[in-house]
């Protein structure tokens, strides 16, 4: 009897260990494979930094952030121009020495500010620059009023491009300014509509100042 009791022992143990072992397996699939199979390894620091930095990266950039209207330029170029219309309101001559200089100098802010913020406006500054010239040639001449008209036309619309592009926050002084250049009617002697003249300067100086 007692040998039978010894041989039923030495049988158990087997399965004892058995047991023991699937356990074991189980145990480490439990901990360390999530149920498809996959390994769940600790993820690295380096690699939660990563993926942290490329979540940035990928968020849509709001309104308020591409809107540089706190951004200052400080151009000298754009204040030149504001201080002259500034200092020049009372002035305007039958030689048109103003318009001439006021249209010169912001055909040149104009072009200073859209440099500043990447805009490409070689082609129409040119055009612009052949419409003053037409001013500059001949002070006497009776057409002015329609080279300044299609000259304003086009800086506005420059004006507004940029502003859309860069300053959403400014679409009220674009429309101040769109409405003064629209003001200015071709055919009609410069001097018999300088008060127009001066005020689409003036609101371009205001766009200007706000965009520096």
């Amino acid at each position: 009897m007692t040998e039978i009791k010894k041989k039923k022992k030495k049988l158990v143990w087997p399965w004892v260990l058995l047991g023991l072992g699937v356990i074991a397996v189980l145990i480490y699939f439990l901990a360390f494979h999530d149920y498809n199979g996959e390994t769940n390894e600790v993820p690295k620091i380096s690699e939660l930094i990563g993926t942290e930095e490329t979540d940035l990266v990928s968020e849509p950039v709001s309104t308020e952030e591409t809107d540089l209207i706190n951004v200052k330029e400080n151009n000298s170029t754009v204040a030149a121009y504001i201080n002259f219309v500034e200092t020049s309101k009372n002035k305007m001559s039958l030689e048109h020495e103003y318009t001439n200089e006021a249209l010169s100098k912001l055909v040149e802010a104009t072009n200073a500010m859209a440099g500043e913020v990447g805009y490409e406006v070689r082609a129409d500054i040119e055009k612009v620059k052949e419409y003053a010239e037409m001013i500059e040639k001949d002070p006497f001449a009776t057409t002015h009023a329609d080279s300044i008209k299609k000259a304003d036309d086009i800086l506005t619309n420059v004006l507004q491009n940029i502003q859309k592009a860069k300053y959403p926050g400014l679409t009220n002084e674009v429309a101040e300014l769109k409405i003064a250049s629209e003001s200015i009617k071709p055919g009609v002697l410069t001097l018999d509509q300088k008060d127009g003249v001066k005020t689409f300067f003036s609101k371009a100086a205001d766009l200007l100042h706000k965009m520096n």
